[in-house]
């Protein structure tokens, strides 16, 4: 049996999380009278966090590059490192399935990146430290599970173990003025969508018991089942005068917007920048970095992928909304004064390049888009990293109040420029090579599909100088001009080590990955050629 190191990543942070909430909880000790203790507690507490977020960074960087090695070796397998499949509930076709491909082994690396760097830069938290961190971890192993489960009921268990720690730690540690608003708005968008995506599921096991073939969960069983024709069964003979309408048709849109609410569709969207700016730092890193990733990946494998046919007559109208995000986000986040909402609207922006790289059908849309989840991630981390270690210092988040302060801290100013100009899609950082594929995607699916598509390709490249235009007005505003020493009420230090390390460890990404595209394009275009065959390309 292969070395399980999948079940490993994942479930490493929940030992982690289990191992805190056994230790002595501080809010028992005496502030004055157990200082000392609970000082050296928080310490430890903080390694052990920090020790199993690094365990599943490591092994998630040592499958990326073995996945990496199988790609470069032209192998044809669709799925590396298979847990299982072991049955859990064989009456009715659940069982315990672990894989990755060139499209999930990215998304792996990027939540093992946004967790360990959000541990690190989580060092202030002084509040319950034990019970944040553990609910961190849960969080972080809701996200690794449903980008390795290779069952549906799988994989829908990990999305809604993702729900209930991000609703405790924005409700508990969250921004006092947005909190719970917050919390709530962004639970109940993001389960009401798992559940409507859920139904469809459900259906089309049923569909596929109705059919006579081998009816589970299990995503490789569903495959066969597509291939078998089963999803494009007729439903309806004549619906509105519409003519035959297959399952794959009716419940395409429900399974993929059911899951795109996360990935922040318009007009579904809202609740993603309240949850942002109430975040604390490190989750709004997960939040943005990861999370919202978690939700194009599944509408992808789950909506796209099992259901082709429903796809290519949906995306070219779902496509429009995907433009009403690129073109708004970045509008709205030209307007913020608060600092954490220009990158919240910004994330609404460049995911709707995902989704429009879906839209596309093709390969180059296809590659541009996985691409984009990578690059996005480590940005979109890498500025709420920043905005973090501004506001804990200043205690505001008000653009116009900041200024100068790369004289106190420069490393954070050079990682905010560099986030910016991946973020412009400026060569040679990442946003280029994610971005332009997708612009050609658009461009070809004008010739192929509509010829309303090139039209949103130049529609959707406004949203770049608007971009430009938020990450420069930010950038001169809070690090560069005058520094007035006075106007703060403790004196603004440097960030610290720790934090530092975060910024080193994702900013490397962002401008490795411009310079040589060759480490990640290779494996993610394997991983989409199946789905793209689905639609006539290769």
């Amino acid at each position: 049996m292969a070395f399980p190191f999948l079940t490993i990543i994942t479930f490493s942070p929940v030992v982690g999380a289990i191992i805190l909430l056994m230790m002595p909880s501080e809010s028992k000790m005496d502030p004055v009278q157990d200082a000392v203790r609970i000082t050296n507690l928080r310490k430890v507490i903080r390694l052990i966090a920090a020790g199993f977020a690094l365990v599943s960074l490591v092994l998630a960087a040592w499958v990326y590059f073995q996945v990496f090695q199988q790609v470069e070796a032209g192998s044809t397998d669709m799925f590396f490192f298979q847990d299982g499949p072991w049955p859990w509930v064989p009456q009715i076709g659940i069982g315990y399935h672990m894989g990755v491909d060139g499209i999930s082994a990215p998304m792996v690396l990027l939540t093992g990146l946004a967790s360990f760097c959000g541990v690190l830069i989580s060092y202030n938290i002084t509040d319950r430290t034990r019970e944040f961190y553990a609910f961190f971890l849960l969080l972080t192993a809701g996200v690794y599970g449903v980008f390795v489960a290779l069952d549906m009921f799988l994989l829908f268990f990990f999305y809604e173990l993702a729900i209930f720690p991000m609703y405790l730690l924005i409700a508990t540690w969250g921004w006092k003025v947005l909190r719970e608003y917050a919390a709530m708005k962004l639970t109940l968008y993001i389960l009401v969508g798992s559940v409507v995506a859920l139904v469809g599921v459900i259906a089309m096991y049923f569909l596929m018991v109705d059919a006579g073939v081998t009816a589970s969960f299990d995503f490789m069983d569903m495959i066969a089942a597509r291939d078998a024709g089963v999803f494009d069964r007729v439903i309806f003979n004549d619906l509105f005068g519409l003519g035959e309408v297959t399952f794959s048709e009716i419940w395409f849109p429900f399974i993929f917007i059911g899951f795109a609410i996360l990935a922040g569709l318009f007009p579904f969207h809202n609740w993603s920048p309240d949850g942002h700016v109430a975040a604390p730092t490190a989750v709004s890193m997960i939040h943005a970095g990861v999370l919202m990733k978690l939700g194009a990946y599944a509408a992808l494998r789950v909506g796209v992928q099992l259901l082709p046919e429903g796809a290519m007559v949906h995306l070219p109208w779902i496509v429009f909304l995907s433009l009403i995000n690129v073109v708004y986000g970045a509008f709205i986040a030209l307007v913020q004064r608060d600092f954490k909402y220009v990158i919240g609207f910004s994330s609404v922006s460049h995911m709707g390049l995902v989704s429009m790289g879906w839209a596309t059908m093709n390969m180059n849309g296809y590659t541009g888009a996985g691409l984009q989840m990578f690059r996005h991630g480590v940005m979109t981390a890498l500025f709420f990293t920043c905005v973090g270690i501004v506001y804990d210092r200043a205690h505001t988040r008000d653009i116009p109040t900041l200024g100068g302060f790369i004289q106190k801290m420069p490393l954070v100013a050079l990682a905010f420029v560099i986030g910016g100009m991946a973020s412009m899609g400026m060569p040679p950082f990442s946003g280029f090579i994610a971005e332009i594929p997708i612009y050609m995607g658009l461009w070809e699916a004008g010739q192929t599909i509509a010829p309303y598509y090139a039209l949103i390709a130049i529609l959707a490249v406004i949203s770049i100088v608007v971009t430009a235009a938020y990450v420069l007005r930010v950038a001169g505003r809070v690090f560069w001009g005058e520094f007035d020493e006075s106007k703060w009420h403790d004196p603004i230090t440097d960030a610290r080590a720790v934090d530092k390390l975060s910024l080193v460890l994702l900013g490397i990404w962002l401008v490795g990955l411009g310079i040589f595209p060759g480490i990640m394009q290779p494996m993610i275009t394997h991983g989409m050629q199946p789905i793209v065959a689905l639609f006539g390309g290769a």
